[in-house]
């Protein structure tokens, strides 16, 4: 199934190449959260992977921390990938270039999102990982942007007396799960969190998505630009309805950060059903030193 218009996206990305710096604080606040999640995974990584690199941003807030030996940093935009430093190349996440059991660590931040195939984007991704390597990354929930998503909507309903798709769809924390799984990655654990930036003008928020090369590249998308007075509507409606006290307006982003390994018999095993060797009927229903027991009369006289 084809939602996003890959070629879109990489033209956004090579138009945002030159200025990206101006723009992407969203990046390095999300990446320094990605990371602080590296750091608590006490192992080294001789090589790792930054997939959707972008400028370069990941690899500078690493900054020598997470056992990182050596990082290759790919992105679909050539422009994008020719601003970074070190080992780097334009590759397409859908069609990843790389030999089987290349890397220990795959790190992806704020890129996965724009994908089509995502199930087969991550088993791609699991194949290039070496046995018991790691997978960590964060893309965009569906959530985000959902003020800007609302008050489009609502200005095209009242202007032009329909709609047209003019915010990507974004992923649902529930499905990343059972995605991963269906990758055949092992010890899959998902994750949420929601970050809203303040803007003094919705039309700021509208420059810093080019900025980023986060506009519009859903296929179904209209293709004429927006027109002006449905623009300034969506404009009066975001303020209108979400401007605070001090007339700022917020925009929200939601985080899914995926973490998962490549399988390996070293892991820990789930037992086959029906191997334990005591019943959980017998716990419960033991004598007055059962822990259960002991919980429930604490409750009850006021005590937790």
């Amino acid at each position: 199934m084809l939602v996003f218009d890959r070629l879109s996206v990489r033209r956004h990305r090579d138009r945002a190449a030159a200025a990206f710096s101006r723009h992407d604080f969203l990046f390095r606040e999300v990446a320094d959260r990605l990371l602080d999640r590296l750091v608590d995974i006490r192992r080294q990584f001789p090589l790792a992977l930054d997939l959707g690199c972008h400028s370069g941003v990941l690899a500078e807030e690493l900054s020598g921390r997470g056992g990182v030996q050596t990082m290759v940093q790919a992105d679909l935009s050539p422009r994008m990938a020719a601003t970074v430093s070190g080992l780097r190349l334009a590759a397409d996440e859908e069609t990843l270039p790389f030999a089987p059991a290349s890397f220990d660590l795959v790190l992806s931040l704020l890129s996965l999102h724009w994908v089509n195939d995502l199930p087969g984007a991550l088993a791609q991704l699991r194949c290039a990982l070496k046995p018991d390597g790691l997978l960590l990354a964060v893309m965009l929930g569906g959530e985000t942007l959902k003020e800007l998503r609302q008050s489009l909507a609502a200005a095209e309903l009242t202007v032009e007396g329909g709609l047209s798709p003019r915010v990507a769809p974004f992923a649902d924390v529930r499905d990343a799960g059972a995605l991963l799984q269906r990758a055949g990655f092992a010890l899959p654990v998902v994750d949420t969190e929601t970050i809203t930036v303040s803007y003094g003008e919705p039309l700021d928020l509208l420059r810093d998505l080019r900025g980023m090369g986060e506009t519009n590249a859903v296929i179904e998308r209209r293709k004429t630009s927006l027109r002006r007075d449905t623009l300034f509507q969506a404009l009066d409606h975001y303020r209108l309805t979400f401007a605070d006290t001090n007339g700022r307006v917020p925009a929200t982003f939601q985080l899914i950060y995926l973490t998962a390994w490549a399988p390996d018999p070293s892991q820990p095993q789930a037992l086959r059903p029906g191997s334990a060797r005591n019943r959980l009927a017998d716990a419960l229903s033991g004598g007055d030193d059962a822990g259960c027991d002991n919980v429930g009369r604490s409750g009850s006289d006021g005590q937790r």
